[in-house]
């Protein structure tokens, strides 16, 4: 690794500790080399209601799996700087416990099982289809957030995450891309108490900036358009949603 490629990657790291410290919409990494390819998964999962944080280079994405844990990792294996599975045995070894889906052209079975084998959650084989790729990608999140059935039901609310529907009282509720994320987020673990940090660090990447009183207008608007007592204020904590 170049003098320059250390700069780079320590500059990252005290990037991600301070934007920890001062900033829980889902945080995806996309790690992948094809510029073109990456703007197109970027943008599926956009529309599934992830924030995407995108990455090139091997190496930057050893050294941001060292020190955050996203709700789900997307990534190649053959990468400039440092190769995939080194990336994905070192985040184990550092048990690094975010879901990964290695997306790769090595297509052997012997690839796949290595793969698996070191530590990946899933496996799909370049070329794929994006309809594959997002079904694969809610799998492995209702899974880690220890939901078997597609549908989340809480508090009266239904959520369908593969189509964004939201039912309440027998109507479709609009939300906006940041109420819908903030909801999914809170009917995922909904006994959890969430900081405003928390939260704004899941709904906001690494280069978005954050207005003071973001979080609160998005939870007055989910208490608008639900009922007032859905989020519970914990003084001085954070959020809970409020199950009947």
């Amino acid at each position: 690794m170049t003098d320059s490629d250390t700069v780079l990657s320590a500059v990252l790291i005290i990037w991600l500790f301070i934007y920890s410290i001062n900033h829980l919409f889902m945080r995806a990494l996309l790690v992948e080399d094809n510029e073109l390819l990456a703007s197109g998964i970027e943008r599926a999962l956009t529309k599934e209601g992830f924030h995407v944080d995108w990455l090139a280079n091997g190496q930057h994405a050893f050294d941001a799996l060292t020190t955050e844990v996203f709700d789900i990792v997307i990534l190649d294996l053959s990468l400039p700087g440092k190769d995939g599975l080194e990336i994905l045995s070192h985040a184990r070894k550092h048990n690094n416990t975010s879901p990964i889906l290695i997306l790769t052209a090595r297509d052997t079975v012997n690839d796949r099982v290595k793969g698996l084998d070191g530590g990946a959650d899933d496996y799909l084989v370049k070329p794929f289809e994006l309809i594959e790729l997002k079904a694969r990608v809610r799998a492995l999140t209702r899974r880690s957030h220890g939901n078997i059935t597609a549908l989340l039901e809480v508090a009266g609310i239904t959520l369908d995450p593969a189509s964004h529907e939201v039912i309440y009282e027998n109507k479709i509720v609009n939300l906006s891309r940041r109420e819908y994320s903030l909801l999914l987020e809170f009917m995922n673990s909904p006994n959890q108490v969430f900081s405003r940090e928390q939260l704004e660090e899941k709904m906001y990447g690494w280069n978005e900036g954050v207005s003071s009183n973001s979080m609160e207008v998005h939870i007055s608007n989910l208490r608008k358009k639900f009922h007032s007592k859905l989020i519970k204020t914990i003084r001085g904590v954070g959020y809970q949603l409020k199950q009947k």
